[in-house]
């Protein structure tokens, strides 16, 4: 019993009483999702070792529904996407083999590096195909595998270049490429698909060889064997690589890979300032959230966080190791309050030459709340809101207020603007300032009917904000099937919305929650029957 209460107590759930049971939903269609970058990079890791350097280029995703993780059910291969996939699986496969990692990467040596020995592939494939296909292999494509690596050893007069052009091809596969909701006979998802579903939501990878186990052996289809590996993936230091990837997709942090700064107007932001100030929120994260088992709405007003070298610069904070990071709290009276008042929030919603508190207020309505907000018509003129340096209209809040005079574009401006300029004593690099232009800059607001004077204000109205812990649920939902909610699924969604609320918006609590839900596994029927039929032919 006091096992089940330290666990209990690590993943933030109360065992005294159940609460309302679980909704039965119809469940969504089954998904074919191509794996992201991250996603590749981390099996890759996970198999091979954290020495096998992934370099190469990668195809975008589309982001849709908020969130690369839905768009990647919904993403063409292209002739240039294969292209880059099979250099950065040539890479890889070298390096496997190479003499400095074969010895702990092949189990077994080969009767002669000359001569092909498809014993010893046979049993390499074996075991790294299981991994990489995150099922068993067939028969056939076992055979397949080793045939071809006997096929290139015959060409190419060495073993291990022969078992590297075989694990290649198993790298541009479609079964290692996507993740595939295969269904059983039954028309539900298959062991292994429920694997694939968990580790990926959970761990942001493939499933482990304990994991596969329990979905051969069919311990995922009964409610004790799936409790025991949702418990053991979200005890593993490894669920907080999971955390990490939903809250980068969910904040929008590939902005990052394109992000832009004037390093005349910002010259204390680099590229390394951009990296550390990515890194800080999700340290941010990962603390509040998984360390300390927080609330959720604490994200946006929390004051402790982390520092290092180049961010000591953006927030002027002593740093007494430059190199690397410490953990700080912002005093009382700071005005860094929350992740929306850290670097990366401000200046990834920025210009590359100045703050922007319409493109900030729309991030906050659509990322941390999931409201959308319409694009402006194609025919405004923004030439007064970037005229930074007019003499008329000095600050933000001036020049805004004169553009939003304009009819068409006052509807959206009252959404957003409110918000932004809460966040207008951030530039747009993330630096603190009180005036601009030699005017005083107005910090007031007011969203949803939660006035506020200063950035602390904001974060507090955040915070209060019943969108903001509902938003997270639907993120996170659409993030662990990779897809947008389905209609029947809204009593689920509603379920787990007061069940977050219940458990003190942990989000530990949260994840096990979907994890071990029935809903969380469930097709609908139309798509089952064809994914059945995909899978016969």
């Amino acid at each position: 019993m006091l096992r089940h209460v330290a666990l209990a107590a690590l993943i933030g759930i109360s065992l005294v009483g159940c609460g309302p049971s679980e909704p039965k939903t119809a469940g969504g269609p089954a998904m074919l999702r191509r794996l992201t970058q991250e996603q590749y990079q981390n099996i890759v890791a996970d198999v091979f070792g954290r020495g096998i350097n992934v370099g190469g280029r990668f195809d975008p995703l589309v982001r849709q529904s908020g969130l690369l993780a839905v768009g990647a059910g919904n993403t063409a291969m292209t002739v240039s996407a294969l292209d880059g996939y099979d250099g950065i699986a040539r890479n890889v496969a070298k390096q496997v083999v190479d003499e400095q990692h074969r010895g702990w990467l092949v189990p077994c040596t080969p009767a002669s590096v000359t001569a092909a020995d498809d014993q010893c592939a046979r049993a390499f494939f074996t075991k790294t195909g299981r991994l990489l296909y995150r099922r068993a292999l067939t028969k056939e494509e076992l055979d397949s595998q080793v045939a071809i690596a006997a096929a290139s050893t015959k060409i190419l007069g060495n073993f291990y270049d022969g078992l590297a052009g075989s694990l290649s091809a198993m790298l541009v596969a479609p079964e290692f490429l996507y993740i595939q909701d295969t269904v059983d006979a039954s028309g539900r998802l298959s062991g292994y698909a429920k694997a694939s579903r968990l580790s990926f939501f959970l761990w942001d990878s493939s499933p482990d060889d304990a994991l596969l186990d329990a979905a051969e052996k069919g311990d995922l289809d009964k409610a004790s064997g799936l409790k025991r590996e949702v418990d053991r993936l979200l005890a593993s230091p490894r669920v907080e690589q999971g955390v990490r990837a939903f809250f980068a997709d969910m904040y929008g942090f590939d902005g990052f890979e394109t992000l832009q700064k004037d390093s005349l107007i910002y010259p204390a932001f680099g590229l390394a300032t951009a990296d550390d100030a990515k890194e800080q929120t999700l340290r941010t994260i990962v603390d509040l959230l998984l360390t300390k088992n927080g609330d959720y709405r604490d994200l946006f007003t929390t004051r402790s966080t982390f520092v290092s070298g180049a961010l000591g610069m953006i927030y002027q904070v002593s740093v007494s190791n430059p190199e690397g990071w410490e953990p700080y709290t912002f005093p009382e009276g700071d005005q860094h309050v929350g992740i929306q008042s850290q670097a990366a929030f401000q200046s990834l919603f920025s210009h590359p030459g100045r703050s922007s508190a319409t493109i900030r207020g729309k991030a906050i309505r659509e990322l941390f709340m999931c409201q959308r907000v319409p694009d402006p018509p194609a025919n405004v003129d923004f030439t007064l809101v970037s005229d930074v340096h007019n003499t008329v209209h000095k600050t933000a809040r001036e020049r805004l207020d004169a553009h939003a005079a304009d009819p068409s574009c006052s509807g959206c401006h009252r959404l957003v603007d409110p918000i932004g300029l809460a966040l207008e004593n951030f530039d747009g690099a993330g630096q603190w300032r009180t005036q601009e232009n030699g005017a005083s800059i107005d910090a007031s607001g007011e969203v949803d009917g939660m006035k506020y004077s200063d950035p602390a204000g904001l974060g507090k109205a955040l915070h209060a904000s019943p969108a903001i812990s509902s938003c997270v649920v639907n993120r996170m939902i659409s993030y662990s099937v990779g897809r947008p909610i389905a209609s029947g699924e809204k009593p689920w969604v509603d379920f787990l919305d007061k069940s977050f609320k219940s458990d003190d918006y942990k989000l530990r609590a949260l994840m096990r929650r979907i994890a071990l839900a029935d809903a969380f596994y469930a097709i609908s029927p139309d798509t089952a029957k064809g994914a059945q039929n995909a899978a016969a032919n």
